[in-house]
């Protein structure tokens, strides 16, 4: 399984430089290091899913000794190690600009992996059922109601969710992040069986 996850590696190594460039520029104009951390993990798994689409590259992995279980899952711990990646990347960015002064904590921390969490439990069902354009599709969907809500509905949205992430960050309730993380986990195992009887299920 772990082969199929450092593909995804390899096939992106040549933009690695992109990606580490990106995050020093967002750091250097003070963008806060979670959208940056998120932002970059999504983005790396969706060229990921690109790429085997673009090479057909499912009917080549059926060819071999993996089952399609094992498929599914290396995308669902891929996701999980490179979240975890870009998060040393930005931490690591942050420390060497800003050194004690960094804002990264263990909130931030776990607000990043449970947003790309959230997402990726939407988007892979999706992907698995579909071509990766109706992905793109619904992406583009979900884009133009968040600026429809922000033009009609509620135009301080942006602010509104930036008070948000800092009421969470400041949070102290260890209850609270209990029942997150297992919603959140809930999710994501369900979304990944379901992947898993979406695949098993596909004819190439």
């Amino acid at each position: 399984m772990f082969n199929l996850i450092f593909k995804d590696i390899l096939i992106q190594k040549k933009v690695f430089l992109i990606y580490i460039a990106t995050i020093i520029i967002y750091l250097l104009i003070d963008v806060s290091p979670i959208p940056i951390a998120v932002v970059c993990s999504l983005t790396f798994i969706n060229m990921a899913l690109s790429y085997d689409e673009k090479d057909n590259a499912n009917m080549l992995l059926n060819s071999l000794p993996y089952t399609r279980r094992e498929i599914v899952s290396s995308r669902y711990v891929g996701v999980l190690i490179f979240t975890s990646l870009f998060i040393m990347l930005t931490y690591g960015g942050s420390f060497l600009l800003n050194g004690k002064e960094t804002p990264f904590s263990w909130k931030a921390i776990l607000l990043i992996i449970g947003i790309v969490m959230v997402a990726i439990s939407l988007l892979l069902p999706v992907f698995y059922k579909f071509k990766r354009q109706y992905l793109m599709f619904a992406a583009g969907a979900l884009f133009g109601i968040y600026l429809a809500t922000i033009k009609l509905l509620i135009p301080n949205l942006n602010e509104t969710l930036r008070e948000l992430t800092r009421k969470f960050l400041a949070l102290q309730e260890t209850q609270m992040y209990l029942v997150a993380i297992l919603t959140i986990a809930i999710l994501y195992i369900g979304s990944w069986l379901l992947s898993i009887r979406i695949y098993e299920k596909k004819a190439f």
